[in-house]
């Protein structure tokens, strides 16, 4: 609450049935608020608490327009607290308590609840034989290993507990996997890399390591067949070169491609297009940098349709705030100058991977009704109703984050970090709903568990972390009903219902692709290393190779600018002089051609 005022608000019924709330805080302003709430609710129905509008904190003339955002942040907190105790004591539908599997981390360790939090949790402690013997490899033969953050959690777990006495193992977002490759070979010694991903993630490795002169280093993905991703497929359609081809016919055009896209996808679009590519992590500071630099850019946003139309509701939002607020965001534009970007920006409509539907319009009502007071976490490619879910958390309750896998970690650890500060009592719990894919749990789950058990070394040993994942109906599997979670009167373990991949019934870590990434392809593929005979086997498991050009770049190389213009970006804060040069003069250049 405000600042570093806590408050603790508890909600029973009497003997009527009203409510009854007690409220309290170690702040005077903040105790005020937990007095309003009590007198103002106590006595009434559960129903009528639930029925009440958020607006009323503006009508109590206590909203952001009236006080500083922290405060009135935390008296939304507060009443989504007292809302969601009314919900669990009317236990609607059945539901007695929250619907949606989780882990619980304290420093003495983790509990799932639900069936699915358990398959979850199985691999948290890997298998020591098997760790024993990846180092062993690893070491032995000098090979780094880059891995994406949505493995399944038996290879997480593995590599996680690899990491800690083998300092090339590294798990991240794709933005950063091949930068880490380049280190471990140009600073540790690596002589190969393996790449526990799909094929662009390899793609990209490969060719950020040639591009710093690195040629000789091996790189091994953890298939002879394709490893692909319905996503990136969608930038190789038909529909997706029409989109290109009207991007070509506008002046000022900038596309900006999402990282998930093969390398000739990036050189072939580069070819119609000045094209940089982005991540989930940086996709907002590039648009607003490009607009910001290059006045009436057209921005052509793809493939992912959902990262798209949530950069849309983002800006929407934004075109809403104030010049301060916006300004927070990208120091170079206002409320107006979102306003005259709206119309000009574009994005893909068909480029929909269907491994985020499993967060459902279903997911997002049970979600605001059993978690209106947690923090609401979302990545940028999720659909649009978890999206605003985390970007209203994040605006009305300072209790949410958008962005990157990456970013979604660092806000856990941080959050957590802030209640170790305030020394919070025993049993104090943070939930977090994870709006991303579960294939992130295993990474932070222990990151939550190494701070709540340095923690507890320090002598706070009261806070706890619960990990909440919001899986839709559609993801089910039917069991005996003594194991499920009732919701909706159905009785279901979320995840796939039969069969797994990129559908409705799974998600990335339990995709048929990066199932491929299994811990014994990584064994297979470490043992033919360093033999000749097992090399040579190994030839189909190299990225895809391209044809060098007879004459100028080859498609690799052409395929590798627009990742340059964004590490450009990443590195200056500004899109490159001959990258703006190359947005305003293109079209008009080929338009005098003609």
């Amino acid at each position: 609450m405000g600042c570093t005022a806590e408050a603790w608000v508890d909600v029973s019924l009497d003997a009527d049935g009203r409510v009854a709330i007690r409220g309290a805080s170690d702040a005077q302003i903040t105790a005020g608020f937990a007095g309003l709430v009590a007198r103002g609710l106590s006595g009434l129905e559960p129903a009528d608490v639930l029925n009440i509008s958020d607006d009323v904190v503006a009508d109590l003339g206590i909203g952001p327009s009236a006080l500083p955002r922290s405060r009135a942040n935390g008296f939304r907190n507060m009443l989504e607290t007292v809302k969601k105790q009314c919900r669990l004591l009317l236990a609607e539908g059945g539901v007695t308590e929250p619907p949606f599997p989780s882990l619980v981390v304290t420093a003495d360790g983790v509990e799932a609840v639900g069936s699915f939090a358990r398959a979850q949790a199985e691999y948290l402690e890997p298998d020591a034989d098997a760790v024993d013997a990846l180092v062993a490899e690893l070491e032995a033969k000098k090979i780094g290993i880059v891995a994406h953050f949505y493995m399944d959690p038996q290879v997480q777990g593995v590599l996680m507990a690899a990491a800690k006495r083998y300092e090339h193992v590294f798990i991240s977002d794709s933005l950063v996997m091949a930068d880490a490759a380049v280190k471990m070979v140009r600073e540790g010694g690596c002589e190969s890399i393996a790449v526990l991903g799909v094929d662009f993630m390899s793609e990209n490795v490969r060719a950020i390591l040639d591009d710093a002169g690195l040629e000789s280093a091996k790189v091994y993905r953890m298939a002879a067949d394709d490893i692909g991703c319905s996503l990136a497929e969608a930038a190789q359609d038909k529909k997706y070169y029409d989109y290109l081809a009207e991007a070509d016919g506008v002046e000022n055009a900038v596309h900006v491609i999402y990282i998930n896209t093969a390398l000739d996808t990036k050189a072939n679009a580069n070819a119609v297009v000045p094209t940089i590519t982005c991540t989930s992590s940086n996709v907002v500071q590039t648009v607003l940098t490009a607009a910001a630099q290059v006045p009436g850019v057209n921005v052509f946003y793809g493939p992912d349709t959902y990262m798209g139309g949530n950069l849309a509701e983002l800006f929407t939002m934004m075109s809403t705030w104030s010049d301060e607020d916006v300004a927070a965001v990208h120091p170079a534009h206002t409320q107006s100058t979102i306003k005259d970007l709206l119309p000009r920006l574009r994005y893909f409509q068909d480029g929909t991977c269907m491994v985020h539907h499993m967060f459902g319009g279903d997911v997002c009502d049970a979600v605001r009704k059993y978690y209106g007071d947690a923090y609401q976490t979302a990545h940028f490619e999720v659909p649009g109703e978890m999206f605003k879910l985390a970007m209203e958390a994040k605006r009305e309750r300072d209790m949410g984050v958008v962005g990157s896998t990456k970013n979604i970690l660092d806000y856990v650890c941080e959050k957590i970090d802030e209640a170790v500060a305030r020394n919070l009592p025993a049993g104090e719990r943070l939930s977090f709903v994870l709006g991303t894919e579960t294939g992130m749990v295993t990474s932070i789950v222990r990151a939550a568990r190494a701070k709540l058990v340095a923690a507890k070394t320090a002598g706070v040993a009261g806070v706890e972390a619960e990990i909440v994942f919001p899986v839709s109906s559609d993801a089910i599997a039917p069991i005996a009903e003594s194991e499920s979670v009732a919701l909706g009167g159905v009785a279901v373990v979320p995840g796939p219902a039969g069969g797994e991949g990129c559908s409705a019934e799974g998600g990335c870590a339990s995709c048929p692709y990066m199932k491929m990434n299994s811990l014994d392809a990584l064994m297979s593929v470490c043992a033919k290393i360093g033999t000749d005979a097992g090399e040579a086997l190994l030839t189909p498991f190299e990225p895809k190779k391209y044809e060098a050009a007879k004459d100028g770049p080859s498609v690799a190389a052409l395929g590798c600018v627009p990742i340059l213009h964004m590490r450009d970006f990443q590195r200056d804060g500004a899109l490159s002089d001959a990258f703006v040069e190359d947005i305003t003069t293109r079209h008009a250049a080929k338009r005098a051609a003609k």
